[in-house]
């Protein structure tokens, strides 16, 4: 499928409501204030979601299993959130509106899991399942940070994009690479700081940081006011979708029938057509994203059973991520300046690292982390099987590596694809997709462990039942994310190829 393009004319406002000067307004300088904004926005959710296992099994006491499906379902929900922010951002508020809204409703829940955190009496007793009222205020803190977490992600990558020339292809890819790289750097010192924190500290000291880290993020984003350019929402984009009369989905010229009903405009039917020509895409991402939630669930788990010693120090298991994203902090950075010196040669090199081939580059990876993650696993267990010491948790660093990258490449290349190809007036719901893949991914990987334990349980023996890893089968699961997975890349070839 050709790149589509909206029929609609962008305009852009200035806070006062007049159009936007483009030597006052937008440009680099607004785009970046969103990049340190994501760092510090990230670095609260991830901080968060990396210890919410450990936090639900050892101070409110939910048995294993049960955490770990606790916290896909809370990242899906997340994720999935941001295409109600997404349609938020299209259909009634700027994008500006959006992000401070929905990020004070994050703050919020913050606020309430840190006064359950500090206050004793909301927390159960050893060995004892919260009672009604205390998960209560549990579920309520949590899924308010679900609620703001969607708005925020939906809002905050489409609103820094909004200030750069949609035109300059290479501007935007740049901006979303950057954007990435927050994202990680976030990421980075919420698995180092963050997590030196909550097991030196406490939960107590990890929540008040994330709340002055989140208000900080509040101020600086609200600061820029008067220097972003806005793009004010023209109605909902999803009821003019509905309107058009769909003949056959699988084939999109029978949408120019639509047109025979005079309700209905040129440019309705083609945003109609480029919203269904990402759907495809979309879908074939979601697999990844399933192996990508092992990193926050088993691979936790396996971490904390296996050697963390590194001469006197005792390494956190959640640590682990930090050596997947150092990489890929770094290799941003080489990109970004091997794209650069490659233009200056090649006219044509940003199509070299098109967003679909980075996109198809890390679906690939993902099969081969699985495999690794099995492999790993297996001789873990043959290690307990023996009454042999312990192997090292460093054996973990491959499978953090290869779906950290897998995750770069991924997500970033959604991000600029979705956003490039999207109509004007759905830009973050389309940029929302990218977060939506990943929920569906957390949201398949809990609905998995639960086929999966139902049926190796009618056999006798549940492969991911019980809270002890050696007596579980979980290498076996990692080999059937790692088929999965490459079906789902052979679906993505078929694809892309069609775009």
């Amino acid at each position: 499928m050709a790149l589509q393009m909206s029929l609609n004319v962008e305009e852009h406002m200035d806070w006062k409501g007049q159009k936007a000067n483009p030597r006052k307004h937008g440009g680099a300088k607004a785009a970046s204030i969103t990049c340190v904004v994501e760092v510090l926005e990230n670095l609260v959710f991830l901080s968060n979601a990396t210890n919410f296992v450990a936090y639900f099994i050892k101070s409110m006491h939910y048995p294993t299993a049960e955490a770990a499906n606790m916290v896909t379902n809370f990242l899906g929900t997340s994720f999935l959130l941001t295409i109600f922010g997404g349609f938020i951002c299209d259909s009634f508020f700027t994008r500006f509106k959006t992000f401070i809204i929905f990020c004070a409703i994050e703050l919020l829940g913050l606020i309430l899991l840190t006064f359950q955190a500090l206050y004793h009496p909301l927390q159960p007793e050893i060995n004892r399942r919260p009672s009604l009222y205390q998960a209560a205020i549990l579920y309520t803190g949590l899924y308010a940070i679900a609620i703001g977490v969607g708005g925020v992600k939906a809002s905050l990558p489409a609103h820094g994009a909004d200030q750069l020339d949609r035109g300059n292809q290479r501007s935007l890819s740049a901006f979303f690479n950057w954007f990435f790289f927050s994202l990680c750097t976030g990421g980075l010192i919420a698995s180092t700081v963050m997590i030196w924190i909550e097991e030196n500290r406490g939960w107590n000291w990890s929540f008040l940081i994330s709340i002055v880290a989140l208000s900080i993020a509040l101020c600086i984003f609200a600061i820029g006011f008067p220097i972003y350019r806005y793009k004010h929402p023209k109605g909902s984009a999803i009821t003019r979708i509905f309107k058009v009369r769909v003949q056959l989905l699988h084939d999109c010229r029978f949408l120019d029938k639509a047109l025979l009903d005079d309700t209905i405009s040129a440019a309705d039917v083609e945003e109609t057509k480029t919203f269904l020509g990402l759907l495809p895409i979309f879908a074939s991402t979601i697999m990844m994203n399933c192996c990508l939630a092992q990193l926050h669930t088993f691979s936790v788990q396996q971490g904390s059973i296996m050697n963390r010693k590194l001469k006197d120090f005792q390494i956190p298991t959640q640590s682990m991520t930090v050596f997947p994203l150092i990489i890929m902090l770094a290799s941003i950075t080489l990109y970004e300046h091997y794209l650069n010196t490659l233009k200056k040669k090649v006219s044509t090199a940003y199509y070299i690292f098109h967003p679909l081939k980075r996109i198809g580059l890390g679906l690939a990876l993902a099969s081969g982390a699985m495999v690794v993650a099995a492999m790993v696993e297996a001789k873990r267990q043959k290690a307990a099987e023996r009454n042999e010491a312990t192997i090292s948790v460093f054996w973990l660093g491959w499978q953090y590596l290869l779906l950290g990258v897998s995750d770069m490449l991924t997500l970033g290349g959604m991000l600029e694809f979705f956003y490039s190809q999207a109509p004007d007036n759905m830009r973050s719901i389309c940029t929302a997709l990218s977060w939506c893949s990943t929920s569906m991914g957390y949201f398949l990987s809990s609905v998995l462990v639960s086929v999966t334990n139902f049926i190796t349980g009618k056999f006798g023996h549940q492969w991911l039942g019980g809270h002890d890893l050696n007596h579980t089968h979980l290498d076996f699961f990692y080999t059937i994310l790692s088929v999965l997975n490459f079906l789902n890349f052979l679906n993505f070839i078929y694809w892309a190829r069609r775009y």
